[in-house]
């Protein structure tokens, strides 16, 4: 009997050692995205089907994306970020070159999204969604028939007002405002640009990242700055409140965010098998349903309900989309913007 029980014992344990190592020798995929910006059940399903363990970190700008890659610590597999990002990165020598034959899904990207400044020969990035950024509001109580950004600087809206917590984004509406690239690197506009930031500062009830939308819907604040996917959602939400979204007539920014592979991955193959998989139809449709930014893919599209097609900030109007700008690089010129982002919130 005792035999018996040993015997079990020792099973129990080497089965429990077996186990454990099944467990351990997982493949161990790093993926680093922006906050709520992908459907938690594909990274579920991409487990279960490729018997992977996928840790996912997310981040709030893609200035704080940068910082965490560059520091190193993390060997991150795959990162989703913006276009202007992913050019500092290529121009920094940060990036892999992805091999297409493991991203057959690649063909499903619309060829607007291709080509683009960032990736000009498309080596480095696979597009995800693609937006901009623009004005949501309440239709009830805010006047938009100047169709302007000047009315984020409207005194009747104080503290009604609120405002994106990213430098860029939110330069790029003062820039626009006063006739300006938002890639401007002249010291004097963007000394124009400052002065106007700090003047609607006694204005804005709060600078947040990705909250306006839900912060608008609910009752919090009237108007806001908020990127298109975001205005969706609060649009199509369940909240009593009549919203509407304008593009201003001055222009704005147009992005694309991406996936890509740092050259520091020790599972790229892995990697780009999980691009291929999130580039799917399958995956991208789930993806639209959760985060509700416009698709780049050419088969997905085809299948969206009436309410995003109809949607003005979901479907960006044609004409409007010519009178958008998108992110560049500024290489160490982006300090121009850091010292003067630093000065808006110190005075």
């Amino acid at each position: 009997m005792k035999k018996k029980i040993c015997l079990i014992l020792v099973l129990t344990l080497v089965l429990s050692v077996f186990v454990g190592c099944s467990n351990s020798d997982k493949p161990t995929l790093n993926v680093l995205n922006y906050g709520i910006y992908m459907d938690p059940s594909l990274v579920t399903q991409f487990e279960k089907e490729n018997n992977v363990k996928i840790i996912y970190d997310e981040y709030a700008a893609p200035e704080d994306m940068y910082t965490r890659v560059k520091a190193g610590g993390t060997d991150y597999d795959v990162i989703i970020t913006g276009e202007y990002m992913i050019e500092r990165m290529v121009n920094e020598d940060m990036l892999a070159e992805l091999d297409f034959n493991n991203i057959p899904n690649f063909k499903y990207v619309g060829e607007e999204y291709k080509n683009q400044p960032y990736d000009n020969e498309n080596k480095y990035a696979v597009p995800y969604f693609w937006g901009t950024l623009g004005i949501l509001y309440n239709k009830e109580t805010v006047d938009v028939s100047s169709n302007s950004w000047n009315i984020l600087w409207d005194e009747k809206y104080k503290d009604q007002i609120v405002m994106m917590d990213s430098q860029r984004d939110t330069f790029a509406v003062a820039l626009k405002l006063l006739g300006y690239s938002l890639n401007t690197t002249d010291i004097n506009k963007l000394d124009e640009a400052k002065r106007l930031l700090i003047d609607q500062k006694p204005l804005v009830m709060a600078y947040v990242v990705d909250r306006a939308g839900q912060m608008i819907s609910s009752g919090e604040a009237e108007l806001g700055l908020v990127w298109s996917g975001e205005a969706t959602v609060a649009m199509l939400d369940d909240s009593e409140r009549d919203l509407g979204f304008i593009i201003p007539k001055e222009g704005s920014n147009i992005w694309i965010d991406a996936m890509c592979i740092p050259k520091t991955s020790n599972q790229k193959e892995l990697a780009e098998k999980f691009i291929n998989f999130i580039t799917s139809k399958d995956a991208t449709l789930k993806d639209i349903n959760e985060v509700m930014y416009s698709t780049v893919h050419t088969e997905a599209i085809k299948e969206l309900p009436d309410e995003l097609k109809n949607n003005n900030a979901y479907n960006v109007p044609s004409d409007e989309v010519k009178n958008l700008e998108m992110f560049r690089d500024l290489k160490d010129d982006i300090k121009l913007y850091n010292t003067r982002w630093t000065e808006v919130f110190g005075k």
